[in-house]
């Protein structure tokens, strides 16, 4: 199983932070960003990382080539990054879409379970997983579904007929990768495509074909965007790596 994350933006909302450090490579406590998503992806058998960068791209290559060379991990650099929005840097990455996948914004933090979940979920061509809470903001990324199958994705949807969020986590399979690549590329051919999230054109597909949904509601995660989001990443990954290290504990004991 291949994987693509989506690492190409500075996160201004997090500055100074990111004054000369991209979004990806800021310390959560066990490492980077990014270093947690990959050494999670690499531990549930994902075998290659696609990375796509652009602000700060040099220090991405550098953590790449002096950690994980040899591990299948390598990075796709976005020219366009400083005047478009997600959705372009998944259609410049689209040549990597060339069998199943994962797909996975830059952000967005999660135990492996959130992984091993979406990965088992029955077989189909696009799949996202979701989350469900009590209340929904104006930033979240919400979702409308139909017994398992996506209506609709966006920040704009009325709260009172939200079922849930995106985590920005979608596998591909089988006919998926097609179907996305295509969608993009029709995408990108209108300007306003700059401005826009690439879950705009899942959100279309949705409405010519079923997008199955997959519930990860229990299991920890969280995305990054403001220096609250940072704090909450931290503390998430700090127990999480008391959880780990008191299970190892117990089967060495065992």
């Amino acid at each position: 199983m291949k994987a693509i994350i989506l690492s190409a933006g500075q996160g201004k909302r997090l500055l100074p932070m990111t004054a000369d450090m991209p979004k990806c490579m800021l310390d959560v406590g066990s490492g980077t960003i990014l270093e947690w998503q990959i050494n999670t992806l690499l531990g549930m058998g994902v075998n290659e990382i696609v990375i796509v960068t652009g602000y700060g791209a040099s220090k991405v290559d550098r953590l790449i080539s002096e950690t994980y060379a040899d591990n299948g991990v390598r990075t796709l650099y976005n020219p366009h990054y400083a005047t478009s929005d997600n959705l372009v840097s998944c259609w410049w990455a689209s040549r990597e879409m060339d069998q199943d996948f994962l797909l996975l914004n830059g952000d967005t933090l999660f135990e492996a379970a959130v992984a091993s979940t979406l990965m088992t979920c029955p077989s189909s061509p696009i799949t996202m997983a979701i989350n469900v809470k009590d209340n929904y903001d104006s930033d979240d990324m919400k979702v409308v579904v139909d017994n398992g199958r996506l209506v609709h994705v966006g920040k704009q949807l009325p709260v009172e007929s939200v079922d849930g969020e995106s985590i920005g986590f979608i596998r591909f399979l089988g006919e998926g990768p097609d179907i996305f690549k295509k969608a993009l590329a029709e995408a990108v051919e209108n300007p306003s495509s700059k401005g826009r999230w690439y879950l705009s054109v899942i959100d279309k597909i949705a409405g010519e074909m079923p997008i199955s949904t997959c519930p990860i509601t229990g299991y920890s995660w969280c995305e990054v965007d403001y220096p609250e989001d940072l704090d909450n990443a931290r503390r998430m990954i700090a127990s999480l790596s008391v959880a780990k290290k008191t299970e190892d504990k117990g089967i060495c004991q065992s």
